[in-house]
């Protein structure tokens, strides 16, 4: 006899309902990372793809629906990587410049300066602190949660985050915008 789970749907509809949940959260958490809008649409949407391909084999009793779509985002996002590690434009590094929001950027929160001033402090942390940040602020994951991600137990992930928040208040105290710039 087959046990029917109603967490565990097996059809594109109730995909369509995941998708509709978790888009803005897998799409934060892809942007905290690489800070490219046209880059992000373009990767959040190959991991929905690869989500939807995989999604009978999706086993709710392992990890919950974000935690396996945060693990789809991350193989997805060191792939990409992998792939444009020689390419600046990507380049997650300390060093990476801050880029500017576009005048003609069609969503109005990055033409906030405050949304711009936390781009800007993004953009000096490293891949690793952005990570973690997207998965505490934009995914919403416990620190049990990111631990099994990121294979570490949870009170390190709450150090690891407690250090962060130092390293970003470091790094805005007394500055503006134009201080990133």
């Amino acid at each position: 006899m087959q046990s029917s789970r109603s967490d565990h749907p097996n059809n594109k509809e109730d995909f369509a309902v995941v998708f509709e949940e978790q888009f803005s959260a897998v799409y934060n958490y892809v942007y905290a990372r690489i800070l490219h809008r046209e880059r992000t649409e373009d990767l959040v949407s190959e991991i929905f793809i690869k989500a939807m391909k995989h999604y009978d084999s999706f086993d709710p009793s392992i990890a919950s629906v974000k935690t396996w779509l945060v693990n789809i985002a991350r193989n997805t996002l060191i792939d990409e990587f992998r792939k444009s590690s020689r390419a600046q434009v990507y380049s997650l590094d300390a060093d990476t410049e801050f880029v500017e929001p576009s005048e003609l950027d069609e969503y109005p929160i990055m033409q906030s300066p405050v949304n711009q001033e936390a781009q800007a402090i993004l953009a000096k942390l490293s891949d690793s602190e952005r990570e973690l940040i997207g998965m505490i602020y934009f995914e919403g994951l416990s620190n049990p949660e990111i631990g099994e991600i990121l294979r570490i137990n949870a009170k390190a992930v709450s150090e690891r985050h407690r250090r962060l928040l130092a390293k970003c208040r470091k790094l805005e105290a007394g500055k503006s915008l134009w201080d990133f710039l």
